[in-house]
């Protein structure tokens, strides 16, 4: 049975993260480095950031926003899962589970879970309305961590037991960007009560990876740009993730580091800049979950975990028969949605949409847009 759960981080814990993150030792930067992102992070903003995380960021004030949901720990196959759980309008009916990635948290759809739940709040309809189920991932932020790399499939076995058997679900929807959009596929590829799969990432590989059409060309052909400019997190995480967490776990400046590159490297930034789209006060929240449950180690493990699942391909011959929507959020500058017909080799392609504007965020960045999209795929196939 689950049990109510709220996040209440020991004053000692948060002045231990302000004392270290006061003390960083600066160290030299490039002089041309201006605004420019292309070494890594920037230094000038990263210092920006950090003077406000230490004058002005409130971690309870952020603490108390991060409670306004009501919010649970169950224990699954001796596992602590963390999520929010709030029923709308919906009223026990149209249960929806929406999951995060890397380095996003269960926070990544707090603009977005209000009004998926409440739609006539705000000008909608309350039979677009569903049970909203926001879990965190194994070994991020508030759920246990797990005592070796646990990865996305068995992540989807945690979560479909946290929908049906815990929850009492007996068929649900998932939508998922990122890691979040692995586990959603492999909820509807192991687990019927997974009736419909909405993604902003197509992660998963048919086994013939084969392009054939000059679209699925010039997509590999990104790809592999992209992952040799900006993959190397990628390649550590997978292959030594341990390596790496040695030194992020001793550093908040350094975590903060490693995640905002991402967040300014993989966002629509197109108009106006990193902050732009995002607030100071959401990036700190975000890396603050990391730091205050000292999960950024065991978070680094689920790309090792990947590896040791098998990977993105599916065998050939297999293929996600359920009902599936992707929404192309087209100003994701690296993990590009793949051509529809590449999709669908994949996938059980029922509903496709195009937004100009977010990326790899897009619940974060456009949720207006991400909310209007998941409504419109449970009506697409019938939920």
């Amino acid at each position: 049975m689950a049990r109510p759960f709220t996040i209440d981080v020991a004053q000692a814990k948060i002045d231990a993260i302000r004392a270290r993150a006061a003390a960083f030792p600066w160290f030299p930067a490039p002089e041309d480095e201006g605004d420019q992102w292309s070494r890594g992070v920037n230094t000038a903003y990263l210092k920006e950031l950090c003077a406000y995380w230490l004058s002005g960021y409130d971690w309870r004030k952020a603490e108390a926003d991060l409670n306004r949901f009501p919010q649970f720990i169950a224990a699954i196959d001796g596992l602590d899962v963390h999520f929010v759980h709030v029923v709308g309008e919906a009223g026990g009916k149209r249960p929806l589970i929406i999951t995060h990635g890397w380095p996003g948290s269960h926070y990544e759809f707090w603009g977005s879970i209000e009004k998926l739940a409440f739609p006539s709040r705000f000008g909608g309809s309350s039979a677009d309305a569903f049970d909203v189920v926001c879990p965190s991932l194994p070994g991020y932020g508030f759920s246990g961590k797990p005592k070796k790399p646990l990865g996305q499939r068995a992540t989807a076995q945690l979560f479909n037991a946290l929908m049906t058997k815990e929850l009492g679900y007996g068929r649900y929807v998932a939508q998922g960007g990122d890691w979040g959009s692995m586990v959603t596929s492999y909820l509807a590829l192991d687990h019927p009560a997974c009736v419909g799969a909405h993604l902003n990432m197509a992660a998963l590989r048919p086994a013939d990876a084969a392009p054939q059409s000059d679209d699925e060309k010039a997509w590999l052909a990104h790809m592999q740009a992209m992952l040799q400019l900006e993959g190397a997190y990628l390649q550590e995480q997978s292959t030594k993730p341990q390596t790496l967490a040695m030194a992020l776990m001793d550093s908040p400046v350094g975590t903060a580091a490693w995640i905002l590159e991402k967040f300014h490297g993989w966002s629509d930034i197109r108009k106006g800049g990193l902050e732009g789209v995002y607030s100071k006060d959401q990036l700190l929240t975000n890396i603050m979950i990391y730091l205050v449950t000292d999960s950024i180690a065991t978070s680094v493990w689920y790309y090792r975990a990947r590896v040791e699942e098998g990977g993105f391909v599916l065998p050939a011959g297999t293929r996600v028969e359920t009902p599936t929507g992707v929404a192309n959020f087209k100003g994701e500058p690296v993990f590009k949605i793949p051509p529809r017909s590449w999709v669908e080799r994949i996938y059980n392609l029922k509903h496709w949409s195009e937004f100009e504007e977010g990326g790899h965020f897009a619940a974060m960045e456009q949720p207006d847009a991400f909310v209007g999209d998941v409504r419109a795929f449970a009506r697409a196939v019938g939920y």
